[in-house]
């Protein structure tokens, strides 16, 4: 009889690093809420991949992230026991399998192997076998084909639709009835697929610090600040290295070019960003007051983000138009009433405008959220009412397009104060169209539209 040692054992060969880092972050958003586009730069360089892996990695990691419900649709279809029972791990490792099989240009054998060379190396020869066998069910059909065996049929009911688009789009049920809600028209497919697309990264000339021409990249079809890169490291570009340029949403961009460029009467010195973390915004309104004398105070009420603003705003030398950086409640600020003749108020929110960019956001939030955001955005205005002077301006924000956020506590601030009138934003978006907000006067931007995050913009002035 054959000695049972002798028996070959399948070769463990090593975990590619590239996936390796992949799995990492998945990791690191699971257990330590972690953001995703935050931890991949510092993955990245831990794992030392070149240019073409760390590409790779973000888009593995990214985007299995994003395709999440999706994913675990067909995985559940797949698996003969509740995905609840699969250790949290190897679910990780399947959802990474699945990504490259289904939506990456990555051939099927490739995908297959090196994920359960992952799984071995990481939880040994069970886990490879496992791995394989689900992975090779999930190839046997291309996405649009598990898409119409495990979405709910969409016929019938409004009920039946949302449940299909959830499961087709990777979107919490809930999200999808807000969006519903929330989106122009029919709009409600294409919103929802543009959420899933991994937006272009775009960078910010900053005024007085930079020319647009000196960036690499197709100038922005609205904010006359901007350019979409084509591609590498935007760190590695001068103006960018030196804070004379950043990369920022072209519709973030509108947001600061909107408060700087609505009128005023009278004076024009003092303006105020009540809730400045992480400091982008607050650097291109540093950059456009500097240019008329104007200085700009920028608010953060924790620490960890105030640093980042300072940061943005030049460290220890201010940038030219910078009064300074305060750690406070934004609800209770130091300042002195009717001192201020610009503030933005770019409230904290559900984040459901950026779900493209920040693609674990959509399974952080839950429904519970909504109401203690809306409070709190609600007693954001009203501070910033306050601390405007007559005859300046207001200009609320958010990265949401959900009414409670948006249209709901803009009517509700002005049924409750007379000492604010809403003007219309929209003359002050150069270039943008069907962006009408829920409110006459606001403005929403869209994804699938205008190519930015969901911003939402309402303009008020003091009475």
């Amino acid at each position: 009889m054959p000695d049972s040692r002798n028996r070959r054992r399948p070769q463990s060969r090593p975990a590619d690093p590239a996936r390796s880092a992949a799995l990492e972050v998945l990791r690191l958003v699971r257990t330590e809420d972690a953001y995703t586009n935050l931890v991949l730069p510092a993955v990245i360089a831990r794992h030392g991949l070149d240019t073409r892996d760390a590409g790779f990695t973000t888009e593995l990691a990214a985007g299995t992230i994003r395709r999440q419900g999706t994913y675990d649709a067909i995985l559940a279809a797949c698996i003969d026991r509740p995905l609840r029972r699969v250790e949290f791990g190897i679910l990780d490792l399947l959802r990474l399998g699945c990504h490259q099989l289904l939506a990456m240009r990555v051939p099927a054998h490739a995908a297959i192997s090196s994920t359960v060379d992952l799984a071995r190396a990481k939880s040994g020869p069970g886990a490879g076998g496992f791995v394989n066998a689900v992975l090779r069910s999930v190839a046997r059909r291309d996405l649009d084909a598990w898409i119409a065996e495990v979405a709910p049929d969409p016929s019938g009911s409004r009920n039946a639709r949302m449940d299909h688009l959830a499961v087709k789009h990777s979107h919490p049920r809930w999200v999808v009835d807000l969006l519903d809600v929330a989106a122009p028209d029919d709009d409600l497919d294409a919103l929802l697929a543009a959420d899933n697309v991994p937006p272009k990264v775009t960078l910010v000339a900053r005024p007085g610090r930079a020319e647009v021409a000196e960036l690499p990249g197709t100038p922005t079809p609205y904010s006359p600040y901007g350019v979409v890169l084509d591609g590498g490291d935007p760190s590695r570009i001068p103006a960018v290295a030196e804070g004379r340029a950043g990369v920022q949403d072209e519709g973030s961009q509108l947001v600061a070019h909107a408060l700087a460029t609505a009128p005023v009467e009278g004076r024009d010195e003092l303006w105020l960003d009540l809730c400045a973390g992480p400091g982008g915004k607050a650097a291109l309104l540093a950059a456009l007051a500097a240019q008329r004398g104007a200085r700009v105070i920028a608010i953060e009420q924790h620490l960890h983000r105030a640093g980042l603003v300072r940061r943005a705003l030049g460290g220890d030398t201010p940038a030219a138009g910078v009064l300074g950086v305060l750690t406070a409640d934004g609800t209770k600020p130091p300042l002195a009433a009717g001192t201020v003749d610009r503030v933005l108020v770019d409230a904290p929110c559900t984040g459901l405008g950026a779900l493209r960019r920040r693609p674990e956001a959509r399974w952080r939030r839950s429904p519970d959220d909504l109401l203690p955001l809306v409070l709190l955005q609600r007693r954001l205005l009203a501070s910033a009412i306050d601390l405007v002077r007559p005859g300046g301006v207001v200009l609320y924000a958010t990265c949401s397009p959900v009414r409670a956020e948006t249209g709901d506590v803009v009517s509700s601030t002005l049924s409750s104060s007379d000492a604010v009138t809403l003007e219309d934003v929209r003359p002050l978006l150069p270039g943008v169209s069907d962006a009408d907000g829920p409110t006459p006067g606001t403005a929403q931007l869209w994804p699938h539209r205008h190519g930015t995050d969901a911003m939402f913009l309402a303009l008020m002035r003091k009475a």
